[in-house]
């Protein structure tokens, strides 16, 4: 399948590829019990109304689609529906609870590539906040490229507050927090949080025109498409 690149990072490309590495190691050794950790997420009302509230429609692409469990739900609002994760283990979970469904799933490394091909919705839950702001405006630049004309690209992820139970690294580059497995293992993460005034403001000098909200203390979501003049 032929593919779009993302714009170049410069110099920044080999401090990319290695956070990008380090996300995938984790979320591959996490696949197993992602489910069982993501059930009390997937549990909140307040996320799957809010989800419901959210313009997704017409051809959809989801980005670090994981397990499956957000693709399950926007399976029935597209038109057609394809997921993109970079870990192969996530994406066998993801398959097996689609399976019999229409939906089309790429193993891919979101930071340097995305589907050679355009969309209506474009949608991460939970995945804005692995972005490192070095690399925030090459992204979005990535997902006009994704969008139709009139397309909107839709989220939902952890709000600011949720520094309060994250264990943050000192001392690094890039926003850096630890996280452990059921076997004992440790991984390091981006995790760069947002509030959802900062988040609008910032996506404005990108040359996007948002609404981003908070659905509760320690989450937001958000549309938004291109501005027009940009």
């Amino acid at each position: 399948m032929k593919e779009l690149r993302m714009p170049d990072f410069g110099e920044q490309h080999s401090a990319s590829a290695e956070w990008s590495e380090q996300q995938i190691a984790y979320y591959r050794a996490r696949a197993d019990e992602y489910d069982t950790a993501y059930a009390e997420r997937m549990g909140m009302p307040q996320l799957s109304h809010a989800l419901d509230r959210l313009p997704i429609s017409g051809d959809v692409l989801e980005l670090a689609c994981g397990t499956g469990q957000w693709t399950h739900l926007l399976s029935g609002r597209a038109r057609t529906l394809t997921a993109v994760d970079a870990a192969p283990e996530m994406l066998t979970v993801a398959r097996r609870r689609l399976e019999g469904s229409t939906t089309r799933f790429i193993e891919a490394d979101i930071f340097s590539q995305v589907p050679d091909r355009q969309y209506d919705t474009v949608f991460f839950a939970f995945w804005l906040s692995h972005v490192p702001p070095g690399y925030l405006e090459p992204f979005w630049k990535a997902l006009r490229g994704a969008l139709k004309p009139g397309g909107c690209v839709v989220f939902l992820d952890d709000s600011r507050a949720k520094a309060e139970i994250e264990e943050t690294i000192e001392g690094r580059k890039v926003p850096t927090v630890r996280r452990r497995l059921s076997d004992g293992s440790q991984h390091l993460t981006v995790k760069v949080l947002y509030d959802a005034d900062g988040l609008a403001k910032r996506l404005d000098a990108l040359g996007w025109e948002s609404h981003v909200e908070q659905v509760d203390r320690y989450h937001y979501m958000g549309v938004a498409r291109p501005q027009a003049h940009s």
